[in-house]
């Protein structure tokens, strides 16, 4: 296409152009209106051979200079474009120039001077050792567990007092905290419990029935739901529940320092935040536990019908397996429960620190703590049932 045809364009002269004299001195030239839109692709262009050039180099200093005598204008890219440009020089031990710059550019230039303060260098966390690590782990366990021990002799007294002071109590909270951990999680206990029973009935009938003694499932299944099943899953899903959603509700008091406030006006944190909410657990556990316990044992009963063993049957070897004294350690261990996970909720809910994902991290270590509290209780509980036969 010929120069005088209409339809051509004319040739457009980039804004930086790359020269060099030899391995050691190069120039970049800028000219015209330097800015975003005429950066685009020279700005990739000269940083690539301007890496190329200085592996050349062999270590040796290597010169820049920016000759920007032709500029008419520049923008904040163009400043962009020279920082970066200088820091690659400068981190390969060049020299870098700015020849030819309009003077009313210069302050603005001299803001970004030096520019290591743009580039600060990495940060390496230093490793620590087994035995430093190991210790300060043993640290952490020990602050924990000396938090814990004063939280629960606070609490301890607080409930004492609860006890001589019944109108000082905040009511009104221990309702909405033990409808919210009680009634609202009606739903999702019964659901799991109805499966549960389900799911017991069916693994054991599958071992029973190789030995002709399906009949003894029903006895078994609910024997099993109400000592240890029933409590123990009724627990395991009020601390995903209910411990979280008290240490999410109290850690946003901490972050807003809304606790701080109650002790600043001469208020207990404890008897004013802690001590309805435990007795809501304290409420709610067993009766949840009760109604988790008649879900399981009809979903077994039910379950049976498929192996031909009939309500009646289920019943009478039911009341044959199970007494009163089942049934009462089956609550009573609920109730511990019910104290551990509202009190382990509540505690780390006042233990949570700052920042935007704080009381996610006091939520998670409600859930965590109050399910390894629930076990090392039932443990215990074990432990005495065997001693006692209780």
């Amino acid at each position: 296409m010929s120069p005088s045809d209409p339809n051509s364009s004319p040739e457009v002269t980039p804004v930086a152009i790359w020269s060099q004299t030899d391995d050691y001195h190069a120039m970049v030239s800028l000219c015209g209106q330097v800015n975003v839109y005429s950066l685009a692709g020279i700005w990739t262009e000269i940083r690539q051979k301007q890496t190329a050039w200085l592996e050349r180099g062999g270590g040796k200093p290597q010169s820049l200079i920016f000759d920007a005598s032709k500029v008419s204008s520049l923008d904040g890219s163009a400043f962009a474009f020279l920082i970066d440009v200088e820091e690659a020089q400068q981190k390969m031990g060049g020299h870098f120039a700015i020849s030819g710059l309009d003077p009313k550019y210069q302050p603005l230039l001299h803001e970004f001077d030096p520019i290591a303060n743009l580039f600060p260098a990495p940060i390496l966390k230093k490793k620590l050792g087994f035995i430093v690590s190991t210790g300060m782990a043993t640290q952490d366990l020990l602050d924990d567990a000396r938090g814990l021990i004063t939280f629960t002799g606070h609490l301890a007294a607080d409930l004492v007092w609860s006890i001589c002071h019944i109108r000082q109590v905040r009511w009104g909270d221990f309702v909405n905290a033990a409808v919210e951990a009680g009634i609202a999680a009606l739903p999702i206990v019964g659901l799991v419990a109805f499966l549960i029973g389900v799911i017991l009935s069916f693994q054991a009938a599958i071992g029973m029935q190789q030995f002709g003694a399906v009949s003894f499932v029903g006895p078994l299944a609910a024997l099993g739901i109400v000592r240890e099943m029933g409590p123990l899953i009724t627990a395991i899903l009020l601390a995903g529940r209910s411990s979280a959603a008290f240490a999410a509700e109290i850690g946003t008091m901490t972050v807003n320092s809304e606790v701080d406030a109650l002790v600043t006006g001469g208020l207990s944190p404890i008897r004013f935040l802690v001590v309805p909410r435990v007795l809501a657990g304290i409420l709610v556990a067993p009766i949840l536990t009760l109604y988790a316990d008649i879900v399981s044992i009809f979903s077994s009963m039910i379950t049976m019908l498929a192996y031909g063993i009939p309500f009646i049957n289920f019943y009478n070897g039911m009341l044959a397996a199970v007494d009163i004294e089942d049934i009462l350690s089956g609550l009573i261990k609920a109730t511990l429960f019910g104290v551990v996970i509202s009190a382990v909720g509540c505690l780390r809910g006042m233990q949570t620190g700052t920042g935007a994902a704080a009381v996610g991290i006091s939520a998670t270590r409600a859930v965590v703590s109050s399910i390894v509290m629930i076990v090392l209780v039932d443990g215990i509980f074990a432990y005495i049932s065997y001693r006692t036969g209780f």
